[in-house]
């Protein structure tokens, strides 16, 4: 989507003679949170604006429409899951253990205090998962 938001950057700039050449990691935030519920014509349309009142060499979130500026995200951001992953609720909790157990430096007790549970559940979880207790 990105690459189609950068074509339209190129194709308007190039018409109105105008020197934007791409988009600020801000703008292409806001396109990725967004849902285009007009799909590619939306798209085209709020590229073609923006490069319309761009006033520097990047597409900033000012230059975008009120709607898309304004768009809150309702997608819940969980690193080392990206938005097309399709993963189960338990896959999502293994991997935070995992993550926070890395955060302590395998410090079970810690960890336990982190997810407000004893190192015995802990241990239950892990061994759920299968996972090697003592080399976490």
């Amino acid at each position: 989507m990105l690459l189609l938001a950068q074509h339209f950057v190129t194709q308007f700039a190039a018409q109105a003679e105008k020197s934007v050449a791409g988009l600020s990691p801000q703008v292409a935030a806001k396109l990725l949170a967004y849902g285009w519920p007009g799909n590619v014509r939306e798209l085209q349309n709020c590229i073609e604006r923006a490069v319309t009142f761009a006033r520097a060499d990047a597409l900033v979130v000012d230059d975008l429409p009120d709607h898309i500026r304004g768009h809150r995200s309702t997608q819940l951001d969980i690193p080392g899951i990206g938005p097309g992953d399709s993963i189960s609720l338990d896959e999502v909790e293994r991997r935070y253990v995992l993550r926070i157990l890395k955060q302590t430096q395998g410090a079970k007790a810690a960890a336990a205090d982190v997810f407000g549970v004893d190192r015995r559940m802990l241990h239950r979880m892990l061994e759920r998962w299968r996972q090697d207790v003592d080399a976490v």
